[in-house]
């Protein structure tokens, strides 16, 4: 992986982690996603994997220089891409309160 493959998958990382955070902590999605998501908080927690898996595949790309562990935290990052998008996926799709204060 080269530098110019990092620096934006770097960047989307700290969206994610920045989108995230807020969705967990205030219940606030971004405005293109807010009739979308009905739970909130489960949206958030998945991007946070999303933007974890985004910086685990960087380590095994940049970092890692052995094949073999570099094969598996490959495969690794996709199974935590996936469960990322997976939590994403159930925070729309799930019926409660979308984390939302009622007072």
């Amino acid at each position: 992986m080269n530098l110019y493959l990092a620096i934006p998958l770097v960047l989307a990382a700290l969206l994610f982690v920045a989108s995230g955070i807020a969705a967990v902590t205030r219940g606030w999605v971004l405005p293109m996603n807010r009739r979308h998501v009905r739970n909130t908080r489960v949206y958030g927690w998945g991007q946070l994997v999303v933007a974890f898996a985004f910086c685990w595949q960087l380590v095994f790309g940049l970092v890692i220089s052995d094949s073999a562990a570099k094969a598996s935290g490959t495969v690794i990052g996709g199974v935590l891409l996936l469960a990322g998008l997976v939590t994403m996926l159930v925070g729309q799709l799930s019926r409660g309160d979308g984390g939302r204060s009622t007072t």
